[in-house]
Order: structure tokens, then C-alpha cells, then sequence
């Protein structure tokens, strides 16, 4: 896989540590946010080529920091994370202009076939 630019976004830092290091073993380079106004300022200064946003997080969530790349015409694919139950919001997420969107937990597997098909959509 050739080498990928991605910000991972989720308030668990944990979470985005983990993916971040196993997708860069893959030989994909993440950088990982713990809130939605932090990653608005690193996809600002320097925009990955996609971005993996968890939907609920404390202060701003996923859908508003998806409408505000949006509203400054960011052409960034976006996959969602979605908790359980929140299918709707990842399907509304959809409907403004996200790739996808992923179950958490998700599959790593899932998610980098997920990243390969955006990549073909670019």
C-alpha cells in the first residue's frame, strides 16, 4: 500500500493510539486528534488525504466537525465511527458528504479496505 496521510479522531485516546500505531505498520501515516476542534486546526495546517472521525465525542462531535469541513469546501474523505446504536448518525453523516462509516469496535482490516477505496475515489 502506498503510504497514506490519515487523521484519526476519536476523544479515546487509547483508541487512536492503537490505530494509529497499527496502521503505521502498514506503512499508512497517522496523526490522531482527541477533539473535534483539534482536528479542525491539524486538517487546517496541514490536511491529511483522509480523515477516520468518531461521531460522539465531548464538545464538538463528528457530524459538526464534518459540516464545517464542509462549509470550507475541505474535499477530504471522511470515514465515520459509529458506538452502538448510532447507525443513524453514521447514515446521516453519509447523507452531508462522508465516504463511510465504520461500527466501533471496528476491524482494522475493514477500515484500511475502507481507506484503499476512498483512495481509488480521489
Amino acid at each position: 500500500m502506498d503510504e497514506y496521510r490519515v487523521l484519526i479522531v476519536d476523544d479515546e485516546e487509547e483508541l487512536v493510539t492503537t490505530i494509529a500505531e497499527r496502521l503505521q505498520i502498514r506503512g499508512i501515516q497517522a496523526q490522531t486528534a482527541t477533539d473535534g476542534e483539534t482536528a479542525l486546526k491539524m486538517i487546517e495546517a496541514n490536511p491529511p488525504q483522509f480523515v477516520v472521525l468518531d461521531i460522539m465525542m465531548p464538545g464538538m462531535g463528528g457530524i459538526e466537525v464534518l459540516q464545517r469541513m464542509i462549509a470550507q469546501n475541505l474535499k477530504i474523505p471522511v470515514i465515520l465511527l459509529t458506538g452502538y446504536g448510532s447507525t443513524e448518525q453514521g447514515m446521516e453523516g453519509m447523507k452531508l458528504g462522508a465516504f463511510d462509516y465504520l461500527m466501533k469496535p471496528c476491524d482494522l482490516n475493514n477500515l484500511i479496505g475502507k481507506i484503499q477505496e476512498a483512495v481509488k475515489n480521489l
